[in-house]
């Protein structure tokens, strides 16, 4: 019999797709959602409640839990903070393997950043999920927590699904110019994810895309594949607004250690962004 492999947050856009590669790789799934069951979750959990977490976790029993669960808000600390903290309690309780996904908004944005570097984030959720680390490395030392970026390539994404929005004038914003990060593929991290539930690596790793690209870049990459119009694409550069928003500027994590660590094979946004979805 295969191994139970248990996915918080299985309706997300990240959640899902580690559902959907799980089952095909032979994981035993068991998908989590907050709101009702759908085709890729079992099981309704609140993470804010670390009863209910103990529970689910007592009852499932897997031998890995992806962490992909955050808040629906960005502002959602009791969720993407607390509930981070009694998912790695009752995981540690039972010995299980944690595999919880961070972010690189706990980065202030000066540049490239290691594994090696220190929270140091400049809005809330920022803040929430540096608590998260805190409270997985603290609880769960052992468990792998993976720090990574904007998150796309099957048109399902926030950022995507924001790019859709800005040229059809449902949304007011912009994509701005000077806002540099390195996107990674959905399907990439999904298999790096399932990478990790498989061995025993502990502590940070960086699993993002091998290209620095701001996120207007991102939007005319998006814009092309998907036959929209890029100069229909409001952008500005971040540093000009006023108030500037509480955003990171430039934040590049270096994935050398992935690289060295994992089969899979972390794309490139140019890259991926040239193939059709689902390609």
């Amino acid at each position: 019999m295969s191994e139970r492999i248990l996915i918080t947050g299985a309706t997300g856009s990240l959640g899902s797709v580690v559902y959907r590669r799980a089952a095909r790789a032979g994981w035993n799934t068991v998908g989590t959602s907050f709101s009702s069951p759908s085709d890729v979750t079992d099981v309704r959990l609140d993470v804010r409640d670390p009863v209910q977490v103990r529970e689910v976790l007592d009852k499932v029993r897997p031998a890995v839990v992806v962490h992909t669960a955050t808040g629906r808000e960005r502002e959602d600390w009791a969720t993407t903070a607390d509930g981070a903290a009694n998912v790695a309690a009752a995981a540690a309780r039972l010995g299980v393997r944690l595999v919880h996904v961070s972010t690189d908004a706990v980065h202030r944005g000066d540049g490239s950043y290691d594994e090696s570097a220190l929270p140091d984030p400049v809005n809330r959720y920022g803040a929430a999920k540096a608590a998260a680390e805190t409270a997985v490395k603290a609880i769960a030392p052992e468990a792998a927590i993976v720090r990574t970026g904007l998150i796309g390539g099957d048109g399902d994404g926030y950022f995507e699904r924001l790019t859709y929005e800005l040229v059809h004038g449902q949304r007011e914003g912009f994509l701005f110019t000077d806002m540099v990060r390195t996107p990674v593929h959905v399907d990439d991290l999904a298999d790096a994810l399932l990478e990790l539930a498989g061995n025993d690596f502990s502590g940070v790793l960086n699993v993002a895309g091998s290209e620095a690209i701001t996120r207007y870049e991102l939007g005319v990459l998006v814009a092309r594949r998907d036959g929209l119009d890029p100069a229909a694409i409001p952008a500005k550069r971040a540093v000009d607004m006023d108030p500037r928003p509480a955003l990171a500027l430039d934040v590049r994590l270096d994935i050398s250690r992935a690289r060295s660590l994992l089969r899979t094979r972390l794309r490139g946004a140019s890259e991926f962004m040239a193939e059709p979805i689902g390609g």
